[in-house]
């Protein structure tokens, strides 16, 4: 790691460079105020934030788009219902940010009169709400100078500070480096302006170093090999489980189910399952008896935690027989509206594509 003293040397310079190049170059986001313009609207700030959590910018942009126009406040979305607020988010992916999202947006309608709070301490206090989120919105909306360490920075600082431990072992390390740089005022600035240098300048492969605003401090570049930084301990390699889901035709309905409110993709609509997780696969045996017959085809889907291989299993459901359980008939043609998670959308469009046209007494193949 780079001399502390000289780190020192350079803190006010790196800020101020930054802020600068911030000032003229700052990307326009749907949920950011420009430079000089005041500070930014909270519920955009705390939404995209939320949103934004190991998700990418050009991911979360029609989600945000879409999430404002329907709740355009903290008190509207306390109003949704539950299943069209996870409809709205299917897709996005990580669902508990979305229950979570609910939850808050409560809380702050509840006990904070609609308004979210202001230091860092009290909006920790927030379902959804950690570390970062807390002081990336007391700096960008309140103005506070807060610490403020995502992934961008963490590889920004890192190659500032030529810092070798690999994460996540790091971590201290880099918040004290971010810290130590932090100016006083314009902290939501200097937050932002770095994570644009990450987002950009400062990528993950071949950094523009030589156009760099802060370069004249890097003492990753001025080793020559600011790409090995941040270092990261090796992953281990994820679980492969193993699992069926059941497309139940009726005509042109498809049969959907919620899932428990608790665990993976809570609340969610979803095609039945045979109970896969994260830690078991699947038992093979479908909800209801029927004249199964499983696809030549497979689904595959990448968890935080696990990978997931699926077979699907299809079969017609007779117009007069009583349901197979607790769910729903959801048109075919509508299906795109169910809010279905990633996975089961998959698992719907192999299924679609696959040619097979079940009908009430038998399923057709198409050769």
């Amino acid at each position: 790691m780079a001399d502390v003293q000289q780190s020192e040397y350079y803190s006010g310079d790196i800020a101020r460079q930054l802020l600068a190049h911030y000032d003229a170059h700052a990307r326009t986001l749907p949920w950011r105020t420009p430079p000089g313009a005041g500070f930014a609207n909270p519920y955009h700030v705390w939404l995209s934030e939320i949103m934004l959590q190991q998700t990418t910018v050009a991911a979360v942009g029609s989600y945000f788009q879409k999430f404002t126009h329907i709740w355009p406040s903290f008190a509207a979305l306390a109003a949704a219902a539950d299943a069209d607020v996870m409809a709205a988010w299917a897709g996005l992916g990580y669902y508990a940010r979305a229950r979570n999202l609910l939850k808050c947006a409560r809380v702050v309608v509840t006990e904070h009169g609609g308004r979210l709070p202001e230091t860092e301490a009290e909006l920790l206090k927030l379902p959804g709400v950690g570390p970062y989120t807390a002081a990336a919105i007391a700096a960008i909306v309140f103005g506070q100078r807060a610490v403020v360490v995502d992934a961008n920075v963490e590889r920004v600082v890192s190659r500032l500070f030529a810092i070798s431990t690999p994460l996540p072992q790091s971590k201290p390390q880099i918040r004290a480096a971010t810290d130590s740089i932090t100016p006083d005022r314009r902290a939501g600035d200097f937050a932002q302006a770095m994570m644009d240098l990450g987002a950009g300048m400062c990528s993950v492969r071949a950094p523009s170093c030589l156009v760099c605003p802060v370069a004249f401090a890097c003492e990753g570049m001025r080793l020559g090999n600011p790409e090995v930084y941040p270092a990261k301990t090796p992953k281990a390699a994820k679980p492969q489980r193993t699992g069926s889901v059941y497309w139940i035709q009726r005509g042109n309905h498809v049969w959907l189910i919620r899932r428990a409110d608790k665990g993976l993709l809570a609340g969610m609509r979803a095609l039945p399952d045979d109970q896969w997780t994260a830690r078991l696969d699947g038992h093979s045996t479908p909800p209801a008896p029927a004249a199964w017959r499983r696809l030549p085809v497979q689904v595959s889907h990448v968890f935080t935690h696990f990978s997931l291989l699926l077979d699907i299993a299809v079969t017609a459901w007779p117009a007069g027989a009583a349901d197979p359980g607790e769910g729903e008939w959801w048109p075919l043609k509508s299906l795109d509206k169910a809010g279905l998670p990633t996975v089961f959308r998959k698992a719907t469009e192999a299924a679609m594509n696959a040619g097979e046209r079940i009908c009430a007494c038998k399923i057709v193949v198409r050769r």
